[in-house]
């Protein structure tokens, strides 16, 4: 609906819409003609709003209406001509005003947030290397990029979604890196949204996977601004959500969560020797649990017969079977994992370790578990955790390949890790194999997956996505 000349109409209309206490309507002079400044009490910038707006009408005797935009001193503003543009400026925090004889509006870009500072975020913490991590604001977001990569080539699109939230989303890219395609993808998708609110990425990152129902990731995260600098500049594509400090990147390697940020400002040998041990660590709390219990059942002739020994004394008395016994074991670990996250930090702290050696000690000196298990089932846990953005993933099948091991034994587990493996090397996402450089395998990309080449090795971008401008460095 557009804006009439008459301004008692204009705001009889949009009071009907904005009846909500903390939505102000200032009368105001404007010259001699009158006005309204509306803006929502709690989030728009009262003293910029003085100094920029009301103190330069007020200081001019006579104004010319069509020339009224060049007294303000506002930077950031706009003429609306529509009443529900002016109701979506006001509720994202601008201000707007409305003269008696126009039918355009004045929207200024004066709002203001509290908003977290910047610092190291939790979730990646480095011993070299910047410490700041993205926040809660997406203009502090875009900021931290620009700082990072000053080059008129990185674009941003903005767009909205959530009906309610009207939340403000952002698209990151290199202009003359990125597949131009990948980016119109990206935009179509996230015009599509059409829920209630958007409260944080990972409410976008659910849109953005192609395969709604896989239990593998499909889009990449991180919360530094070094990190997403690095994962534009191959070629990926980055998701900004106003509300939320993570970035969403897309296409996303498996890979990816194998590599540290700490292993870019490290030597290539101790970043080799740290993602080899990541590996390692995975398969090992994948499968350790789920052979031991594949061998205690079927296969005791896996079992080093010293240890055999060892292992049937500690069982004598249980009165669960190796399967239920492991677990019911897992089944504890991960109910003081969900209690340790929940709890208060320093509450959780003291249920993670006393429950944890208390519980432990209690239902082995009780007979309800054997020592061996306990100590696969920690051992398991702490591999685990070596790859903290695959937790949630490996978990699950942790427990798959237990209950296939203790009813089949280590044929079952065998097969089911194959077709797992068979699964996610034919698994794409956006064109992109999930296991590249592995599968297919680009040699030339080998460089940076588990082995952690040179920097002087690193001439060309990824040839495992779909990138423009592969060279990125001149070596002579």
């Amino acid at each position: 609906m557009n804006l009439s000349k008459n301004l008692d109409e204009n705001l009889t209309k949009i009071k009907e819409i904005l009846a909500s206490d903390d939505i102000i309507f200032l009368d105001v002079d404007v010259g001699k003609n009158k006005g309204s400044l509306i803006f929502a009490g709690e989030i728009a910038d009262k003293n910029a709003l003085s100094q920029e707006v009301l103190k330069p009408l007020k200081a001019l005797e006579q104004i010319d209406l069509s020339s009224l935009s060049q007294v303000f001193l506002c930077a950031e503003q706009k003429q609306v001509e529509e009443i529900e543009k002016i109701v979506e400026e006001v509720v994202t925090g601008n201000s707007v005003l409305l003269v008696d004889g126009l039918e355009s509006a004045f929207s200024f870009g004066l709002k203001k947030f509290e908003k977290r500072s910047i610092m190291e975020p939790p979730t990646s913490t480095v011993i070299k290397g910047p410490r700041e991590g993205f926040v809660e604001s997406l203009p502090v977001n875009i900021s931290m990029m620009r700082r990072k990569i000053c080059s008129p080539d990185l674009k941003f699109i903005n767009l909205r979604a959530g009906r309610f939230s009207d939340t403000a989303v952002s698209i990151c890219y290199i202009d003359g890196i990125a597949d131009k395609n990948l980016v119109e993808t990206l935009k179509k998708k996230l015009q599509a949204i059409n829920i209630d609110a958007v409260l944080d990425s990972s409410y976008v990152s659910k849109f953005l996977g192609e395969h709604r129902r896989s239990i593998f990731k499909q889009v990449g995260n991180t919360e530094k601004p070094d990190i997403l600098a690095a994962k534009i500049l191959e070629g990926r594509v980055a998701v900004f959500v106003d509300g939320s400090p993570i970035a969403l990147t897309v296409p996303y390697l498996l890979i990816e969560d194998f590599q540290s940020p700490s292993d870019y400002y490290a030597s290539s040998y101790s970043a080799t020797i740290s993602r080899i041990i990541r590996a390692i660590s995975v398969m090992l709390s994948l499968f350790t649990p789920a052979f031991f219990v594949a061998s205690e059942l079927f296969h005791l002739q896996f079992i080093p017969f010293a240890f055999l020994l060892t292992i049937e004394n500690s069982i004598k008395g249980i009165p669960l079977s190796p399967s239920y016994e492991m677990f019911f074991t897992l089944l504890i670990f991960e109910i003081l994992n969900e209690a340790s996250i929940r709890m208060p930090r320093y509450v959780g702290m003291v249920v993670s370790i006393v429950g944890g050696l208390v519980l432990g000690e209690t239902a082995v000196s009780a007979g309800i578990i054997s020592a061996p298990t306990l100590m696969i089932v920690a051992f398991s846990g702490i591999c685990l955790y070596t790859v903290p953005e695959l937790v949630q993933t490996f978990s699950v099948l942790r427990f798959l390949f237990l209950i296939i091991a203790g009813s089949i034994g280590a044929y079952g587990l065998i097969c089911s890790a194959l077709l797992i493996l068979i699964y996610i090397t034919s698994f794409e996402t956006y064109n992109t194999p999930l296991c590249a450089p592995f599968s297919p395998l680009i040699t030339k990309d080998l460089k940076d997956s588990i082995y952690k080449g040179f920097f002087i090795e690193h001439e060309y971008r990824p040839k495992s996505l779909n990138n423009f401008n592969k060279k990125r460095m001149k070596t002579k």
